[in-house]
């Protein structure tokens, strides 16, 4: 069954996990933890406590690793279209604060000008 899971945050294959997951089991390529609420059969944004599961515990952060009784991987869980909006709300950060290509030399330049202010 875990050739047909996938991580519900980066969509890669599960398979070389072995099944029932850990609470400690990450994810091969992401490294996220997988006993996670959003991991689960159980998740339902559209309901309260977002779990269908009446007798779980409620667990308030649902990307964190947690010891749900109840937990039960699902199949599909990967969102293309949420993931595509995370990563191209990296990417905008990451060009506001200066992070990416230009942003070694950019940092270089400011620290020997900084440098030449204290000779």
């Amino acid at each position: 069954m875990s050739d047909e899971l996938s991580c519900y945050r980066c969509g890669a294959s599960l398979a070389e996990l072995t099944l029932p997951l850990s609470r400690q089991d990450e994810c091969p390529s992401c490294s996220v933890y997988l006993h996670v609420c959003r991991m689960c059969a159980f998740f339902a944004v559209h309901v309260p406590k977002q779990c269908t599961e009446d007798d779980a515990e409620e667990v308030s952060e649902k990307e964190r690793a947690n010891f749900c009784d109840w937990f039960k991987p699902a199949k599909v869980v990967f969102d293309a279209k949420r993931a595509n909006a995370a990563n191209q709300a990296q990417a905008g950060l990451a060009a506001l604060f200066g992070e990416g290509e230009g942003a070694a030399a950019e940092h270089d330049e400011l620290q020997s000008d900084a440098e030449g202010l204290f000779r």
